[in-house]
Parts: structure tokens; C-alpha cells; sequence
């Protein structure tokens, strides 16, 4: 009869140096990066590894990292696979910190214009039929295009794709009735900033959904734990984290985020308000900065995404747009939600740029920055720019972010 081998608490610590997660430390509202030290064996089959753990890790050699501000974080598009983002690795945006919350007292009201006012807990919700989809979320701030030096992480990652799970925000307000003149509710966080945002009634039943996990686990504290609401294709901020409070009203409430925030200027000094939907956008994502290629065959790849349906088509130019090819999509293509091109291409070695645009369902073609100004006006503000977005390449094989100045 084989006894089990122990595993001598040497060989565990060994184990656990040689896989020891990258130290980093918070300076200056940012996090820094540590060099990683990795005890790495001649031969790992002569080696005892170590044992199971509790929660699994990446490898030391994978270093990825949200770049970090005092409000948001970026998800680092250019080092994902696929379309699914990471619970961890997913960006935040918060207007007041991350509140601490005990699920045994939280608690979601549902009034105003309703028959009957109802208080739910995440139990309560739990309790209904659950309801699954995956979509992208992002900010409606998603954008910077101001250095060359920028990854695709910078410049849109304030965008990331979960599959999101709860109760359909329909199947709640069939249990609390609603009245005929009801046409808006307000949505109220329970965080510090207590974010509200006024939500057009026929968005909450057509697709609306009160998550209470993401990714086959429950929500994280950063993004809305115990629970939150969910706009498929609408703007971050309408998607309102540690959801407490729906009031129903026949009108909006004109809150703060929605009068001095989170509107946009457009021409004869006007403002745009309530463009809740997320516009088609692409990105490519390889090859981008700070990568470095050589001359041959190239797989160039990317995202795209479109608040208003699914993805019809993703072009590809590699002469700086005087001609377009059409990318190849990964399957699925879900409506509302991130989706993966790909197209393989011969670089030659000479100075070029390459860029992508996007086409999805309702027709809509992804803009230049210039068109962009053409419509809205110069003085437009930081919501709601999605640029075509292009990557210069250099015959030394390095490639750089162009940027678009907004003339």
C-alpha cells in the first residue's frame, strides 16, 4: 500500500516563491509597478510544485494590471483574449469610493407611481427567476487621443464585457404594478456620492436588469455588490452600482448627473442631454503601442462594440484609409456586446497606418474625429467620442497611437 507523499514545508515555500504575485505600491494616486523576482527551476519536473489553493493565480510571468486614478480604472484591452473581460481586470468608475455594504441590510424600495410600493432584499431577489445575458459596459467618458505614446488600454479602456446575471427589472414591477401615467423612474446608489439617474420606463422593461452577479460569481464590491442595475448599450453611469432606491414618475428628475454632468456641447452653443445609447466603436488591439513588429504576416486584431445592436461588419485599412477590407468576426456575435475581428495581413516593411471601423445592424458607420467635430461642433465635450481610431507604423517596426486633433 503507497503512502501519500508529504510535502515538506521547504518545498512549499519554494513552491509559493516561484509563484509569488508582482508586488506594487499605491504613490501618488497611482500604482506602481515592482520588478517581479521569479525563482524559476532548471527542470520543473525534478521539482515538487505546490498543493491546491483556496483561489487560483496567474502566473507570475502574466502581468496584468488596471492602470489606475482616483475615480476610475482601465482594463488592458491589448492584453485580453477573446471577448470576455476578467471580473478583476474589469474598469471601475466611481463618484464616491466603494461603499462597504452587508447584504443582510441592504435593501432595494420600489415606489412613487406604482400600485404597491415593495422593499426587496438580495434574497428576495434571488427568489425569482434568474435571467443571463453578456454585454459590454462602458463610460460614456471612454476616450483620450492627446500623445502618441498611448495603448489601447488608454485611450478606451473604460470599457469591459461580463456575463451578467439577476431578476429582470420587468419581472419586479409586474409584482409592484404599474400606473398608466408612469413613464420614468429614478435610480438611487447607495454609496457616497448617492448617484441617481432619471431612466426612461421603456428601457427598464424592454431589457432592464437588477444583477446580482457577474461572471458566475456575486457582483464584487467595486462593481455594485450586492446588486446593481444593468442598461445593455446605455451609458455606465445610468447603470446605477449598489442600487437601493427606484422611484417612478411621469417625468425626469433632473438631477445633478444629468444636467451639469454627463450632457455634451454640440454646435450653436446647445447642450445634447440624454444620450443614454453607446455609439458603434472599434479598436484595433494588435498591432498597437508599445508593440514592436517585423516585417512578414501579421494578425491584426481587435474589438468592436455597438450600444444599438449587433455588429454587421468591422473594415480594416492598412494604407492610412485609402482602401478598406472586410475583418473576419468571432462567433458568436451577441447583440449589445463586445466582439473580436480579425484580419491577416502582409506588412512589408515600409511606413504605413492602419486603423478599423465598425458597421452595426441599425447601419450606423463608425466616424472620423473630423466628422465628429463636423456634427457636433468643435466646443463638443468629453462624452460620447468614438473616433475611428488609427496606429502608425514605422519601418523599424514600432508602432505608435496618431492622434486627432479636434479642428
Amino acid at each position: 500500500m503507497n503512502e501519500k507523499k508529504k510535502i515538506s514545508r521547504r518545498t512549499l515555500l519554494g513552491g509559493a516563491a516561484a509563484t509569488a504575485a508582482i508586488a506594487v505600491q499605491h504613490a501618488f494616486g497611482k500604482w506602481v509597478q515592482r520588478p517581479a523576482v521569479i525563482s524559476q527551476p532548471a527542470d520543473p519536473t525534478k521539482v515538487q510544485g505546490p498543493p491546491p489553493g483556496a483561489l487560483g493565480t496567474r502566473s507570475p510571468f502574466e502581468q496584468l494590471r488596471k492602470t489606475t486614478s482616483e475615480t476610475s480604472s482601465r482594463t488592458p484591452l491589448q492584453s485580453l483574449y477573446g471577448a470576455i473581460t476578467p471580473s478583476d481586470l474589469h474598469f471601475e468608475r466611481h463618484h464616491g469610493g466603494v461603499p462597504a455594504i452587508d447584504p443582510e441590510k441592504h435593501e432595494l424600495l420600489i415606489h412613487g407611481m406604482v400600485d404597491k410600493p415593495m422593499v426587496f432584499t438580495l434574497r428576495d431577489l434571488k427568489r425569482f427567476p434568474s435571467f443571463s445575458r453578456i454585454c459590454f459596459l462602458e463610460c460614456s467618458g471612454n476616450f483620450r487621443g492627446n500623445r502618441p505614446t498611448l495603448t489601447p488600454q488608454d485611450i478606451c479602456g473604460l470599457t469591459s464585457q461580463s456575463e451578467w446575471t439577476g431578476v429582470l427589472l420587468s419581472t419586479l414591477l409586474r409584482e409592484t404594478g404599474l400606473r398608466p401615467k408612469a413613464s420614468w423612474f429614478l435610480a438611487e446608489g447607495g454609496d457616497a456620492a448617492v448617484m441617481t439617474r432619471s431612466i426612461p420606463l421603456k428601457k427598464g422593461l424592454e431589457d432592464g436588469l437588477i444583477a446580482y452577479a457577474q461572471n458566475g460569481e456575486a457582483l464584487r464590491p467595486q462593481h455594485g455588490y450586492p446588486f446593481r442595475l444593468f442598461l445593455p448599450g446605455w451609458e455606465g453611469n445610468t447603470s446605477v452600482k449598489w442600487l437601493r432606491r427606484l422611484e417612478l414618475s411621469d417625468q425626469p428628475f433632473m438631477t445633478r448627473e444629468e444636467t451639469s454632468k454627463y450632457t455634451e456641447g454640440i454646435k450653436d452653443g446647445k447642450i445634447r442631454q440624454f444620450s443614454f445609447d453607446m455609439d458603434a466603436r472599434s479598436i484595433i488591439t494588435f498591432p498597437a503601442y508599445p508593440q514592436v513588429v517585423e516585417k512578414g504576416w501579421i494578425e491584426i486584431r481587435g474589438l468592436a462594440w455597438s450600444g444599438r445592436g449587433k455588429i454587421i461588419q468591422v473594415e480594416i485599412s492598412t494604407d492610412a484609409g485609402k482602401s478598406w477590407y472586410t475583418a473576419r468576426l468571432q462567433e458568436p456575435v451577441l447583440d449589445k456586446a463586445h466582439t473580436a475581428f480579425r484580419y491577416l495581413w502582409y506588412w512589408n516593411g515600409e511606413n504605413t497606418e492602419i486603423m478599423s471601423r465598425v458597421t452595426d445592424e441599425t447601419g450606423y458607420l463608425q466616424p472620423t474625429m473630423r466628422q465628429l467635430v463636423e456634427a457636433r461642433g468643435s466646443s463638443m465635450g468629453g462624452y460620447h467620442l468614438n473616433p475611428i481610431t488609427a496606429w502608425v507604423i514605422k519601418k523599424d517596426g514600432t508602432v505608435l497611437f496618431r492622434p486627432e486633433e479636434r479642428k
